[in-house]
């Protein structure tokens, strides 16, 4: 049904087909970007890389058409690299993996069927953005506090706790400031927004007047805020 645009012989290809290719690659890389913006906190340096990404594995597929040993070279290049410097939420994984596979599909010549697809993955993806579909009924938010390394931190937050949140827990444990200073991170459901600053005024009774901070979304996740 669908038919590609490309002589099947790699070393035959015309440069209108390299341009088209091209072009619809970074057209459906903008729909991509434009798409995982909706609703989505975002850097300008990462729906940048969605709109060329397409592009660029449209590229290297057809330099590698047909040739395995360019193809295994190009795979162990790319082992190599890490793609970002800090780990990314399931929704930027989630794009990335679009972009590539939208610029496979163009590299082979597939245009039109890119096409039906960037339609179809798009729309579920807005879809998915607009309705509550996976949300939480209760916001989770990130409690981070800093005690001694002196102070022993099993259940001594507990009783502040249950008084202002309806669900905790303590999620990781790691030292700073050079071991001086333990770091606690909790995942909570504050029972009462407007409480929030008697809240961490009673934390800072028991840390020593150190650091309390109470953010929105959970830890590690990506959740949008």
């Amino acid at each position: 049904m669908f038919q590609s645009i490309l002589n099947n012989n790699p070393a035959e290809l015309s440069v209108l087909s390299e341009i088209i290719c091209l072009v619809v690659s970074m057209v459906y890389g903008l729909i991509i970007a434009l798409v995982y913006m909706f609703r989505t906190r975002y850097s300008k340096s990462f729906v940048t890389c969605l709109v060329i990404l397409p592009a660029l594995v449209q590229v290297v597929m057809m330099l590698v058409n047909g040739n395995l040993g360019a193809s295994v070279a190009i795979l162990g290049a790319f082992s190599l690299v890490r793609y970002r410097s800090v780990p990314g939420s399931a929704k930027e994984i989630t794009a990335v993996f679009f972009a590539m596979a939208v610029g496979l599909a163009t590299g082979m010549g597939y245009v039109v069927f890119a096409g039906v697809f960037v339609v179809c993955i798009g729309l579920v993806f807005f879809l998915l953005n607009i309705s509550k579909f996976g949300e939480h009924t209760e916001k989770m938010k990130t409690l981070k506090i800093l005690i001694p390394e002196n102070l022993d931190y099993n259940d001594i937050f507990d009783a502040i706790l249950e008084k202002y949140t309806s669900k905790f827990e303590l999620i990781k444990v790691r030292t700073t400031d050079l071991g001086s200073l333990f770091e606690l991170t909790y995942q909570v459901i504050v029972k009462d927004e407007a409480e929030g600053k008697a809240f961490i005024d009673e934390l800072r009774t028991k840390n020593g007047n150190l650091n309390v901070v109470l953010s929105r979304g959970r830890v590690g996740t990506g959740e949008e805020l």
